[in-house]
């Protein structure tokens, strides 16, 4: 493999590393919310099944529990998307990494792989 594509790819692969980097880190500030929001809603549901009074009841849905169900599912949704943009962020450093282990200019870099 030729020196400037060499160098090439592998500031490639640093700036992609530095986007996995970043994305790990939204995913562990949204699952560390996410694990709050679970113990939020569930605490509210079990509080909620053991109320009798109906007016209590929906006052409580109202307050906590359906923001606390909303915020819950946007967050899941949220690291359902972390997970695929790192995903296909891996699948960028995967294939440049198996450029690098051909090192043979004369493989097609470029050919259509699958995982």
């Amino acid at each position: 493999m030729e020196t400037h594509v060499e160098k090439a790819l592998s500031e490639w692969k640093k700036e992609i590393n530095t986007l996995l980097d970043g994305i790990d880190k939204e995913y562990e500030e949204t699952k560390s919310e996410l694990q709050v929001y679970s113990y939020k809603y569930n605490i509210t549901k079990q509080v909620v099944q053991s109320t009798v009074n109906e007016e209590l009841i929906r006052s409580i849905r109202e307050q906590y529990q359906k923001p606390f169900e909303k915020k819950f599912n946007e967050l899941k949704g949220s690291i359902k998307e972390l997970e695929e943009r790192k995903k296909v962020y891996q699948m960028f450093i995967d294939k440049i990494d198996r450029v690098f282990e051909k090192g043979d200019e004369s493989t097609p870099a470029f050919r259509n792989d699958t995982y």
